[in-house]
């Protein structure tokens, strides 16, 4: 048997006489709240006896306008809802029947009645009726404010009691278990149960009760519970092994052992359901007062004023949200990043790291500098490295900042709907179409702000591209790159190394009988025996040979011109290598000094066109501290040239 306390309070049970079970089942787990199961199809009869006394009665959730004065009668309305709800061949079900008993002569209690193990299925039981039976048992004796009654038939050996291993693997300290021995009328002669009502063979907290209910001849012969508690009580009184022991012994021990367990838990929690409650008015009253007034009863006037107080509100927690200063409802903000802290998190964390990992030559690789660095010698060699080499590769890598800087505005956007989603008051939630409406507003102020931040985003790349200001102090400049490369040369001797680093601009003469790109196209190998030049004549064809004869002519063929020109893939000179490292020393300076700019200004254009959207305008500008200073006299003339 198992016993629940009712919602709210302690857990207790009664040992209430069995009804209509038989006195031969071996151990369960019994109790008042019924399961439809044939072994345990009567229960709760208390001390209803028959017809004829109108202060006992009972009733059943499933008839609740319904109450039966005469017991019979309930153990006929248990037999038919369990056949209809179970069928009539003996079958199982977790839904349970609903029994509650008024008599003067009953303790409050609420007992929950489980059936007992069963080993083999029969019927239309399911072949895992004993796993079934064993889940829904554990179900109701996991409570940890439930006492356990596990009923065990005396005449058999304790050890072997289902009930008390089930209720041990639920309870293993024993601290809410309380042992029932039945069927101590049973045992042979010469035997009692003595030892385990001491709580010497298998001891338990809260130790053990000895009960006698009815047998299956006392159930057929009408016998009425008020006749087997008399019959019960002259059995222990005259048996020579518990007339000592009746605080141990009896149904109405056990039902007063479980009211005191029910008082003492009611008196102990007490305390802390009194502050419970008073917790709860008080969160209640402050939920009401944040609510506001109804109203039902106002005018138009009323209710706009009410309208403007909730607009803001709502904009007050939105503004506080984003400046650090407010808290959401379910206090998040001690547990993650809330509001405007996000919006920071994004700027610092997520876009500025991105760009300081962003490498200066993604994309660029050598062979395209060199090759920038052909195209803006034009059809001559230039003695220095050309300026518009750089600022073209330099455009190229400022222009990849720009998409970065878009995807954070997208983030911010993203954050300022979920801050306006969770920026909502109380008393905005009475009114479902007017919170669904401000949100929509608000998300299409939001909106309508995101393509003009995004049009300053461009806007600040294409500043960039405008002008390369080369002077600025942060960059490098050429004379310190040469100096920079020069010592790093010397330093690692791998550019450079050689006579060619003294003489970068030297010809090498080309390999002989080579026609490469660096040949001169007027020097024309001698191709007769000996290398002799032919000269002019020999150029045509007119000239003779060692022995005087006169020689073949020979025409000479030019490739045709590839559609896509690239440099060759051999190995750059000395003197390519070094305008190389020239061009990346001061691409990579003047893109540090873009980035920065651009980190800096990103997320100030961003809170200024998304605040806007907002409701937030930029401070004012303070008054001046004294009166402005006259301008300046103008400059004087340049003097005119000599």
């Amino acid at each position: 048997q198992l016993v629940q306390q009712p919602a709210g309070q302690a857990a207790a049970a009664a040992a209430a006489a069995d009804g209509g079970a038989p006195d031969t089942a071996g151990s369960s787990i019994d109790a008042a709240v019924q399961p439809p199961h044939r072994h345990a199809a009567h229960a709760h009869e208390n001390n209803i006896a028959g017809p004829g006394r109108g202060d006992e009665w009972g009733e059943f959730l499933h008839l609740p306008d319904q109450k039966f004065f005469d017991f019979n009668e309930i153990c006929e309305e248990i037999k038919r809802e369990t056949d209809r709800v179970t069928g009539k061949n003996k079958g199982i079900s977790r839904k349970p029947i609903n029994l509650k008993i008024f008599s003067p002569a009953v303790l409050n209690l609420t007992l929950v009645d489980l059936p007992g193990m069963t080993k083999v299925s029969v019927g239309d039981q399911p072949i895992d009726i004993e796993d079934q039976i064993r889940g829904m048992c554990l179900s109701f004796i996991s409570n940890p404010n439930a006492i356990i009654l596990a009923v065990t038939a005396g005449n058999q050996d304790l050890a072997n009691s289902d009930a008390l291993k089930l209720a041990k693997e639920a309870d293993p300290e024993g601290e809410r278990t309380i042992g029932v021995l039945t069927k101590l009328d049973l045992m042979d002669p010469g035997t009692d149960a003595s030892e385990l009502l001491q709580n010497r063979v298998i001891p338990l907290r809260r130790g053990y009760v000895g009960v006698v209910n009815r047998g299956q001849r006392d159930i057929d012969d009408g016998a009425s519970i008020a006749s087997a508690l008399k019959k019960e009580q002259q059995f222990f009184k005259t048996h020579p092994a518990y007339r000592n022991m009746l605080n141990r012994c009896t149904t109405p021990t056990l039902a007063r052992m479980l009211n005191q367990i029910l008082m003492h838990h009611i008196r102990d929690c007490l305390p802390d359901i009194k502050n419970r409650i008073t917790g709860m008015t008080i969160d209640i009253a402050q939920e009401i007062e944040a609510l506001g007034v109804p109203t039902d009863s106002m005018n138009a006037g009323h209710l706009g004023g009410i309208l403007l107080s909730l607009l803001s509100n709502y904009a007050a927690n939105f503004h506080n949200a984003v400046e650090g200063k407010g808290s959401s409802a379910d206090g998040i903000e001690m547990n993650e990043l809330y509001g405007g802290a996000r919006i920071s998190y994004i700027f610092t964390e997520i876009f500025g790291r991105s760009l300081m990992t962003m490498n200066p030559f993604d994309g660029l690789s050598d062979d395209d500098i060199r090759t920038a660095i052909c195209n803006a010698n034009g059809t001559r060699l230039s003695l220095f490295v050309p300026e518009i080499s750089f600022d073209l590769l330099v455009r190229r890598q400022i222009t990849r900042l720009e998409q970065p800087g878009l995807q954070c505005i997208d983030l911010v956007f993203d954050e300022l709907q979920r801050m306006a989603s969770q920026c909502e008051t109380t008393e905005l939630t009475r009114f479902p179409e007017l919170r669904d409406r401000v949100l929509d507003v608000v998300n299409q102020l939001l909106r309508k702000c995101v393509a003009p931040t995004q049009n300053m985003i461009s806007n600040l790349i294409k500043i960039e591209l405008a002008y390369i200001n080369t002077s600025h102090p942060d960059f490098i400049g050429g004379s310190r790159a040469v100096a920079q490369l020069m010592d790093r040369v010397s330093h690692d001797g791998q550019v450079g190394a050689g006579p060619a680093a003294a003489q970068p601009d030297m010809p090498q003469p080309p390999p002989k009988g080579g026609r490469g790109l660096g040949a001169d196209p007027h020097d024309v190998p001698d191709e007769a025996a000996g290398g002799e030049s032919r000269g002019l004549m020999g150029f045509f064809g007119l000239g003779k040979d060692k022995r005087g004869q006169p020689q073949q002519e020979t025409v000479v063929k030019l490739p045709q011109v590839p559609e896509t020109m690239r440099r060759p893939a051999d190995s750059p000179s000395d003197r390519e290598r070094i305008e190389t490292e020239i061009i990346k020393s001061l691409i990579e300076s003047y893109f540090d000094i873009v980035r920065k700019n651009f980190m800096d200004m990103v997320p100030k254009t961003i809170m200024v066109r998304q605040g806007e959207g907002a409701g937030d305008s930029p401070p004012p500008l303070p008054p001046p501290l004294a009166p402005p200073a006259p301008p300046p006299a103008p400059l004087p003339a340049p003097p005119p040239a000599p």
